[in-house]
C-alpha cells in the first residue's frame, strides 16, 4: 500500500484532485448562515448530495477551518494506479 501524505499547499491539492478528475465541492445543506459546510472532492459523475464550488471558495473555507489534506498518491497492488483516497483533517495545533 502507498504511504499517505499530508499537505496544506493549495497548488498541490488542486493538482492532485484535477489529475484524478476531482472537483471542489461541499455537502449540500451543511454550513448554516452562508458557511461553506463540509468540504469534499467530487470525482467522476456528480454526486447528488454534493454541490460544486469554486476553488477560491473551497480554499477560503479550507484555511478558515484550519484543515489539512490527507491523501495517497498511488493505490497498492499491481500497476500502482493513482489513488483517490483523501480526507480533510484538522491541522495539528502543536506548532513549535
Amino acid at each position: 500500500m502507498s504511504e499517505a501524505k499530508v499537505t496544506t499547499d493549495h497548488d498541490e491539492i488542486r493538482k492532485w484532485a484535477e489529475e484524478r478528475g476531482g472537483r471542489p465541492s461541499r455537502v449540500k445543506d451543511t454550513g448554516g448562515k452562508g458557511g461553506p459546510g463540509i468540504l469534499r472532492l467530487d470525482f467522476g459523475e456528480k454526486e447528488e448530495g454534493l454541490e460544486e464550488i469554486s476553488w477560491d471558495d473551497f480554499f477560503k473555507a479550507f484555511d478558515e477551518n484550519e484543515l489539512a489534506f490527507l491523501h495517497q498518491d498511488e493505490a497498492g497492488g499491481k500497476g500502482h494506479k493513482p489513488s483517490r483516497f483523501n480526507k480533510f483533517i484538522h491541522r495539528n495545533s502543536d506548532k513549535n
